[in-house]
């Protein structure tokens, strides 16, 4: 579009015409607000064109040296602070936005200047968004609690801190990448954050079904035993029986998920299997909920989801993903493949994504794909045979006959790539 231009005008003149039109949009927002204001309310649609241009100006005074566009920064900077005090010695209300915002044309006419044309409209249309989205997002704290921004922010701890700073190579005769394995504790924490956050969104406005979806993204098992514990207290077997299967199915959709992420050859062999077998028991799983009574509960009375990203919760799941990396190489060289398979058996009775994902980081001259993927199904299945044992613990007689089918009928299909592995 500019070069376009350019053939028409010469290049300062367009770039001024860009200025004027960013700034001016600036201040048409600020012409509003001080419409509605009680009192002294800084710039309109003259101030801030002005303040555009003289960024421009200033930059263009500066050449590359930016002393000038510097000194002329603080200028208006100074301006703006007795804008501020006046404000407040007339009694207005104490906001900077204003003043915040001329700073933000100043910067958009030194932009201009030197032809970050790309830049200087994106910071301008985001500094449109945040001013005319005020209510909005001031609104934002009735809805997100403290909890929950603690929350964002240590998984923005665990991924954009920690993550950068780790070395990408293998230490040991273990091969152990420290990158890779905080990667795997990221991308983990990453889908049961996902499933925590839609939880703490619908709380108290979702069904039983709904929770089965996103609990079984957080963590089957557990939703599986709240399941059937609610079971005694409410008489719909169909509905909490096909909650379970539905929380089950979401595991084998959660680790598709997570072969596509960390394991290309294992995500061919494996992953349209899990998402056919995922989105069939949900499926499945759905339809049986609807079946039986007419009258369901219309809210799933959830417990409080535990928060996934506890640092605690993320240190311990490295340091199981590491060991589990170590004995399953130690089981492969010692043991044989029957002993990776019996590893796997016996990790089906915990949370299987440490197991898991330590199949996809297994360095395949050690533990050949065909094993790793003969393992993680063992693991499913195994994981879905101790689920049954809890429904059948746990719920009541219709429910522990009918999740235990369902999940030892799962358990079973999902053994079925064993036949052309």
């Amino acid at each position: 579009m500019f070069s376009t231009l350019n053939e028409w005008l010469s290049p300062d003149v367009v770039n001024i015409l860009l200025v004027l039109f960013l700034s001016f949009l600036i201040g048409l927002d600020r012409e509003e607000r001080k419409l509605g204001a009680e009192s002294y309310a800084f710039g309109g649609v003259r101030t801030y064109p002005l303040i555009g241009l003289v960024g421009y100006t200033m930059a263009f005074l500066s050449g590359s040296e930016h002393i000038t566009l510097a000194i002329g920064f603080v200028a208006v900077s100074g301006f703006l602070m007795l804008s501020y005090w006046h404000k407040l010695v007339g009694g207005g209300k104490p906001g900077i936005t204003s003043e915040m915002a001329g700073l933000t044309t100043y910067l958009i006419g030194a932009l201009v200047y030197h032809q970050y044309f790309w830049v200087a409209t994106a910071i301008g249309v985001a500094t449109m968004l945040l001013l005319e989205l005020k209510n909005a997002l001031e609104g934002l704290t009735k809805l997100i609690a403290p909890e929950d921004i603690f929350t964002f922010t240590k998984f923005l701890l665990l991924s954009a801190v920690i993550l950068p700073i780790l070395p990408n190579e293998s230490f040991g005769e273990f091969h152990i990448n420290p990158f890779k394995t905080w990667l795997v504790v990221v991308a983990v924490s990453a889908v049961s954050y996902g499933s925590y956050v839609i939880q703490r969104l619908t709380k108290g406005q979702g069904g039983i079904v709904l929770a089965s979806i996103l609990g079984g993204a957080y963590s089957s098992t557990l939703m599986t035993v709240v399941l059937a514990k609610r079971s005694r207290t409410e008489n719909h077997p169909h509905l909490f029986s096909g909650g379970i299967l539905v929380a089950s199915g979401m595991m084998y959709l959660r680790l598709a998920i997570l072969l596509v992420l960390f394991n290309l050859d294992l995500m061919r062999a494996l992953a349209p299997f899990f998402i056919g077998i995922g989105l069939l028991a949900v499926l499945l799983g759905w339809i049986w909920s609807k079946t039986g009574q007419s009258d369901f509960p219309i809210a799933a009375q959830q417990n409080e989801t535990r928060n996934p990203l506890e640092i605690k919760v993320a240190l311990l799941f490295a340091v199981i993903f590491v060991v589990m990396l170590v004995i399953t190489q130690l089981a492969t060289t010692y043991l044989g493949h029957a002993g990776v398979y019996s590893l796997a058996a016996i990790m089906g009775v915990s949370d299987i994504d440490p197991f898991i994902m330590g199949m996809t980081q297994a360095d395949s001259t050690v533990t050949p794909n065909s094993v790793a993927a003969t393992a993680i199904l063992i693991a499913a299945s195994s994981n879905n045979l101790i689920k049954a044992a809890y429904a059948f613990a746990l719920s009541t007689k219709p429910v522990k006959a009918q999740s235990a089918l369902f999940l030892v009928a799962l358990s079973a299909l999902g053994l079925a790539p064993l036949m052309w592995l």
